[in-house]
């Protein structure tokens, strides 16, 4: 991403990696519903322009939100914006846009093992936990409804500016179960890198706001957290598959970061389903 000042204003100038994208981005969808969403009052840069692998953005200026809990108003006040966010009349074609649950995690442990990987020990001793894993993903029921929605409202999309929430990259917009949106949401939110400094109080308080803000919540149970485990799943195994391909690719997270994604998943996933009970436990 780049500043371009101008007569006109600073502009926030995106290139998009196109080369090995998870999954297929919806350009021009993604732009009409950012517009439509700046129109409502939603507090994010003005999206001004979009091509297939170029966006750009007024530039808006605010201080970056650090990964632990937020306090307990910014957390309200991103609830009150994905209710007003998720009631606006946007279409949207398809369904949601989830990744096939991946289980070729003994393959890829035995060519992690094969290629000298620093983590495959590790990745060998879980292979049973990341199938599990799957299937939980793949069986979990949602109850709906599905929204249109971010789908990434985590602290790095976040920016803080006079204390309030502004939200940033929407590239990953889309249709979503609502538990799945609000659970990883503000779980996102409550906590710092790991698992264990979840602040139930900034969970509740995002959950508050989405209700003043007009949403109904849906009833608790696992699928608030599936969307986040099966995102990590997949963010996982398409990080370990650039490290298994052991070149710098031409866009994207260098090889250094994609190993560390890897090593990250391989040990804080099973530690997540593990905690299952502890995160329900935070709905009621």
């Amino acid at each position: 991403m780049y500043r371009l000042d101008t007569a006109r204003g600073s502009f926030a100038v995106k290139e998009l990696n196109l080369l090995d994208r998870r999954r297929p981005y919806r350009a021009e969808d993604v732009f009409r519903f950012e517009r439509a969403a700046f129109a409502a009052g939603i507090p994010m840069p003005e999206p001004i322009s979009v091509d297939r692998g170029t966006v750009v953005h007024r530039w808006v200026e605010g201080a970056r939100v650090p990964e632990a809990a937020v306090p307990a108003a910014y957390a309200y006040e991103i609830g009150e914006i994905l209710a007003r966010l998720h009631a606006l009349d946007v279409v949207w074609g398809g369904g949601p846009d989830e990744e096939p649950v991946a289980r070729d995690w003994a393959e890829l442990a035995e060519r992690a093992r094969a290629t000298g990987q620093p983590w495959a020990g590790e990745l060998t001793s879980q292979v049973g936990t990341f199938l599990a894993i799957a299937d939980f993903v793949a069986a979990c029921e949602r109850p709906g409804p599905v929204v249109l929605t971010h789908r990434d409202v985590q602290p790095w999309n976040l920016l803080a500016r006079d204390g309030r929430p502004v939200l940033l990259d929407w590239e990953l917009s889309g249709l979503l179960d609502l538990s799945g949106e609000l659970g990883s949401t503000a779980l996102s939110l409550a906590k710092g890198p790991g698992f264990d400094d979840i602040e139930p109080v900034v969970f509740r308080s995002l959950l508050n706001g989405y209700v003043a803000g007009g949403g109904v919540l849906p009833p608790p149970g696992p699928s608030w957290f599936a969307y986040m485990i099966g995102g990590w799943l997949g963010h996982t195994r398409w990080n370990l598959l650039r490290c298994l391909a052991g070149t710098e690719a031409g866009s994207g997270p260098e090889l250094a970061l994609s190993h560390e994604a890897v090593r990250n998943g391989v040990r804080g996933l099973p530690d997540m389903v593990g905690r299952l009970p502890q995160l329900e436990a935070l709905l009621r």
